[in-house]
Parts: structure tokens; C-alpha cells; sequence
């Protein structure tokens, strides 16, 4: 038998957070952005661990498959370059955007559950933040843009699909349309 207010009193007690990542942290799993990962003090590794680069292989691969499914690919110098420009937009610099900007919309929700990680812990300025998402953002425009001329389309296609996409990043993380279930810790 559990009485009324023993119950209550467990769900409100919670597991005491630590505040410093585990001390078995791999550098490994820093360098991917993954739980599990190292602290750093270096901050082009916590940059790298904000952009979260576990999550660009399928992206990656999704430009090499798709150009090759197209029909329009041959394996010469310029096709492996624009598919090489196109996997930096995809990859690192627009995916690099979503994860950082989805991590600083975040940082409230991590300082409680995950206070280690680089954004509540401090490891990174606010402007440190504010500027990767900007330069990311624009880098990945700029290549989508870069692209759009280099594969000389009479109307920017490949901008307004990274525009498109980086605006629903943009919403998918950012109050007030971001989803209210995602704020249960």
C-alpha cells in the first residue's frame, strides 16, 4: 500500500544532474557531438561538438546517391567538385546550423538535464553561439547559391531549397512554433 503522500513525494524528487560531464568521457564522442563526450577547453573542438557531426553521413551520402541516381553524374573533375560543394552545404555548414541553433534554443532544457554540456556550462559565449549560426547559415547559402550558378539554373533552385530548409530549422527550434512536447525534460 502506498499512501497519497508518498507518492507525490517521489515524483518530485529528482536524480541529483551532475555538473561536469562524466569523468569517463571519450574525446572521441566530443568530436561527434554524441552523449557521452569529453569536456573541452579548446574551442574550435566545442564548435565542431555544436554542429554535431554524427548526423552529416546520411546527408553526405544522400548527395552522392542522388547524383548518381540522377543520371547526370560522371565521375570527372567537375561533378565530383559539385558534389563535394554540395555535401559541405548539406553536411557541415547547414546541418552544422540546425544543430547549433537547436542546441542554443535548448539551453535552458540542457542546464537542467545535461548542465556539462558546452552552451549551459559556459564553455561557449552567447556571441561565440550567435556568430556560428550566422556563419554557417550563410556559408550554407552561399554555397547553395554558388552551386545554383556553377550548374548555370536560370532560376536558384538549390538557395531557396537550402533557404526553405534552414527556415524550418529555424522554426523546429525557436520559440513560438517550436513543439511544446520536445520541452519535457
Amino acid at each position: 500500500v502506498v499512501c497519497a503522500a508518498d507518492a507525490d513525494a517521489k515524483e518530485t524528487t529528482k536524480p541529483k544532474v551532475p555538473e561536469k560531464a562524466p569523468a569517463a568521457g571519450s574525446s572521441f564522442n566530443q568530436l561527434l557531438g554524441i552523449k557521452g563526450a569529453k569536456q573541452e577547453d579548446n574551442i574550435w573542438k566545442i564548435r565542431l561538438q555544436l554542429t554535431k557531426p554524427v548526423t552529416w553521413p546520411p546527408l553526405v551520402w544522400g548527395v552522392l546517391c542522388g547524383a548518381a541516381a540522377s543520371g547526370n553524374f560522371h565521375w570527372t573533375a567537375e561533378d565530383v567538385a559539385k558534389s563535394i560543394v554540395c555535401m559541405l552545404m548539406s553536411g557541415p555548414c547547414l546541418t552544422g546550423y540546425t544543430q547549433t541553433i537547436n542546441d542554443w534554443y535548448d539551453r535552458d532544457i540542457d542546464a537542467i538535464n545535461e548542465p556539462y554540456r558546452p552552451i549551459p556550462s559556459g564553455a561557449i559565449s552567447e556571441n561565440e553561439v550567435i556568430t556560428q549560426i550566422w556563419v554557417l547559415l550563410l556559408a550554407g547559402l552561399g554555397l547553395g547559391a554558388l552551386l545554383d550558378v556553377w550548374a548555370g539554373h536560370d532560376f536558384p533552385i538549390i538557395f531557396y531549397l537550402a533557404l526553405g530548409g534552414s527556415l524550418l530549422s529555424y522554426i523546429y527550434s525557436a520559440p513560438p512554433l517550436k513543439s511544446s512536447s520536445r520541452m519535457v525534460g
